[in-house]
């Protein structure tokens, strides 16, 4: 049985692919087109995901989408008449959309599938999951739990904008949602926009900001914005508000209630707005524990799996795990629309086609390395065909220069194995640095990623060693959860360091890996597993063995407003763009020194900031 499940028309298209319920390839558009957040129909990812199970079109038994558009059409009418005759300027713009596209969607998806496969019967194939339910059985059904609470929460998908769900084996059931307009994501998502960021992509920005600011608007949001009930549920004043009819997310009666009109894109960052970050970091900590306190209380489930655009705020998800409600919890990497794809395979397979699931403890999402892969021949090819000049390095040789090049404090870009699913790199398709390093994080801020300054990088860091380091004892594969450096590990702060405020904090070491702790000691830290990825785990054992630190700096494989890396030639591409100084792409290891200087480029003003 093999169901193809695709996620489209929005932002963030994908396609997965299950063969007999086993999770065979995915991946999201945008790595194909290089066009960030590419809506469009994923027709790249499918042709890889069919490519990688050996089969053609005519193998596909099911079409799986990851949405209803009939019942988003409902909500798109329904708001409009409620708020009618406000907003008429949005409704004038929406409409025509959806009359040609997205009311007729499934002529649409038919009408795809048909260019690529015109022999094919796609109308008795094609199933539609709902948006929630999808993002529910991304992260049930791949989980370890043979039972779970699930807890979705995102923007919105048709009505739905935080439900709960109970898994038990092959089954799922939507047990409670709250419904547009009343949407944590959204309300997140007011503040990214307000202070200067854009929506659907700055969220994890205003995270990042968040610690430098003091949360002294917390009370004013849950005054005037938000109505928390005891259970976790919540009611926003819409007056405040401009998305349900305007173009904007926010409205007067917010700008007045926060001293002044939206920040700019590219103005300057205040301490305001760094104050308004912690401000609905802090408030959104306290609905997301609410509500997982309630759901403890209320279903007696020893387990929780969480998915929607939401669960990407692994400073909450770290709150969450250390309130001990539950014994364990399970995030789905690839959280936000992209995973949609692979949650309608998967409730098409066990929920609308029954077929069983049998849950033994371990990880289907494999790591999340389900992208495409390059034979160590393939690679040589494409780098030579390039103008690249490498070296070809046994593996203990690779791993060696590799950890040498990060000793000595260089950039090094990483491409092994197959490419991550999901919105982090995981070592797949990876850039590292020295986490000792008190330059490091300029460096790669500034140098390699050219992106803005008060934005944290990540410490991967070998399982085995991650209680030595951080105050955490257990996995976190998918760099989805923050803890903080431990005590013996950080660097005691003097009188004057401690008076600092807002960005004046950036430069100051807090640690023994200072490019990797944020101003608050926290870190968004990634476990390394040898049974997962081999390569990334010798690796930094490598860097163990000359260093004493089982803890490096990774950020994803690309600059701001790039999608990560794909194939060879992108990584050279980037390698060649940036002041990277060391590549290595299967055995190949390259030197920035040995290269054609004719073939640098400039990939400081190459693609749209995001």
């Amino acid at each position: 049985m093999v169901i193809l499940g695709i996620s489209a028309f929005y932002h963030d298209s994908a396609a997965a692919l299950l063969r007999d319920g086993e999770i065979v390839a995915a991946a999201q558009e945008e790595r194909f087109t290089r066009k960030k957040h590419d809506p469009g129909f994923p027709a790249n990812a499918i042709a890889y995901c069919l490519g990688e199970a050996g089969i053609g079109w005519q193998d596909v038994d099911h079409v799986a989408f990851y949405d209803k558009p009939f019942l988003k059409f409902e909500r798109l009418l329904e708001t409009y008449v409620s708020f009618a005759p406000r907003g008429f300027e949005s409704f004038r713009m929406a409409i025509p959309v959806w009359l040609r596209e997205k009311l007729f969607l499934k002529d649409l998806l038919v009408k795809e599938l048909r260019r690529h496969a015109p022999d094919q019967d796609w109308d008795s194939r094609l199933r539609f999951s709902e948006h929630h339910l999808s993002h529910a059985a991304s992260a049930f059904f791949p989980s370890p739990f043979e039972e779970a609470a699930v807890l979705t929460m995102d923007g919105v998908g048709e009505w739905a904008t935080t439900s709960l769900a109970i898994g038990r084996g092959k089954t799922l059931e939507v047990l409670k949602e709250i419904h547009f307009p009343h949407s944590l994501g959204l309300l997140y998502s007011a503040f990214t926009y307000y202070t200067g960021f854009k929506v659907n992509s700055g969220e994890y920005k205003l995270m990042g900001l968040a610690p430098y600011g003091e949360p002294k608007y917390v009370q004013k949001i849950f005054d005037h914005l938000v109505d928390l009930k005891p259970d976790g549920s919540f009611r926003l004043d819409q007056s405040y508000f401009n998305y349900c009819t305007g173009l904007t997310m926010t409205g007067p009666k917010f700008h007045e209630l926060f001293g002044g009109p939206p920040r700019a894109a590219g103005e300057q960052l205040t301490q305001h707005h760094m104050d308004l970050a912690a401000s609905i970091q802090a408030a959104t900590e306290r609905i997301v524990l609410q509500l997982a306190r309630s759901i403890r209380a209320e279903t007696g489930m020893r387990n929780l799996c969480l998915a929607g655009g939401v669960a990407l705020n692994c400073v909450a998800n770290g709150k969450v795990l250390r309130d001990g409600q539950f014994d364990d919890i399970w995030i789905q990497p690839a959280a936000g629309d992209a995973g949609g794809a692979l949650g309608a395979a998967l409730a098409v397979h066990h929920i609308h086609l029954g077929q069983s699931r049998t849950a033994d403890g371990s990880d289907r999402m494999r790591g999340s390395y389900l992208g495409p892969e390059y034979a160590q021949a393939d690679i040589e090819r494409r780098l030579t065909a390039a103008g690249a000049k490498f070296q070809v390095l046994p593996d203990a040789d690779l791993y060696q220069a590799g950890a040498t090049a990060l000793a000595e404090e260089k950039a090094l870009g990483w491409f092994q194995g197959r490419m991550e699913f999901g919105p982090r790199a995981l070592g797949g398709r990876s850039i590292l640095g020295d986490a000792r390093s008190p330059a490091m994080q300029s460096v790669l801020t500034l140098k390699v990623k050219y992106r803005e300054s008060f934005r944290p990088f990540a410490p991967a860091v070998l399982r085995e060693d991650v209680a030595d380091w951080f105050e955490l004892d257990g996995d976190s594969p998918y760099m989805l959860l923050v803890a903080d450096v431990v005590e013996k590990r950080r660097r005691q702060m003097s009188e004057a360091e401690q008076k600092l405020f807002g960005i004046e904090k950036l430069n100051v070491p807090r640690s023994d890996i200072p490019a990797v702790t944020h101003v608050d000691y926290s870190a968004r830290i990634q476990t390394v597993h040898a049974e997962t990825n081999p390569r990334y785990h010798a690796l930094i054992s490598a860097f163990k063995r000359q260093t004493g630190c089982p803890v490096i700096v990774n950020t994803s494989f690309n600059v701001r407003g790039e999608p990560i890396v794909c194939t060879p030639e992108d990584a050279f591409r980037c390698f060649m763009g940036t002041e990277i100084e060391a590549l290595a792409v299967g055995n190949c290891f390259l030197k920035k020194e040995d290269q054609d200087p004719a073939l640098k480029l400039n990939y400081e003003t190459a693609f749209e900031l995001d």
